[in-house]
């Protein structure tokens, strides 16, 4: 990957709508050039899809929780992972080392329905929870930008 790749793939975070018009502007190569080069970093998975980012306030979710999770049965573990891959409301979740395995952020309506997605959590056998709610972000990248 050289200094033009880069360029493109932070053009393209910052706007996947680019075209590869303004992306040769850019980078002073041809369009058909900047379009093979776009096609190959999609085909190795250096850019994995495109997505638009929605605002939660407008989807009336207005409850941002971190969730810290704690199995001491290994076994429950696979019960939660694919619970967690399925549930609208968790918008991510990893795997973590110290007291707590695991780590879910959730978006939300409000409390009662967070109050119900913890219940749910604790039915697939979780020991021990602490969710902290989110009062503000002061940074949020969901891109990753290159250098």
């Amino acid at each position: 990957m050289d200094k033009i790749d880069k360029i493109i793939i932070n053009m393209l975070q910052e706007n996947a709508r680019a075209t590869i018009s303004e992306i040769s502007s850019k980078v002073s190569l041809s369009m058909p050039a900047i379009s093979e080069r776009v096609k190959k970093l999609e085909a190795s998975g250096i850019i994995d899809k495109y997505a638009a980012i929605i605002n939660p306030k407008y989807m009336n979710k207005n409850i941002e929780a971190l969730i810290m999770i704690r199995f001491d049965n290994i076994k429950d573990e696979d019960g939660f992972r694919e619970y967690a891959k399925t549930e609208i409301e968790i918008q991510e979740c990893v795997v973590m080392t110290g007291i707590f395995n695991y780590c879910i952020k959730v978006i939300t309506e409000n409390t009662e329905t967070l109050e119900a997605l913890v219940a749910k959590i604790k039915e697939k056998g979780a020991n021990k929870l602490d969710v902290s709610l989110v009062l503000s972000t002061v940074v949020h990248k969901p891109t990753l930008k290159l250098a």
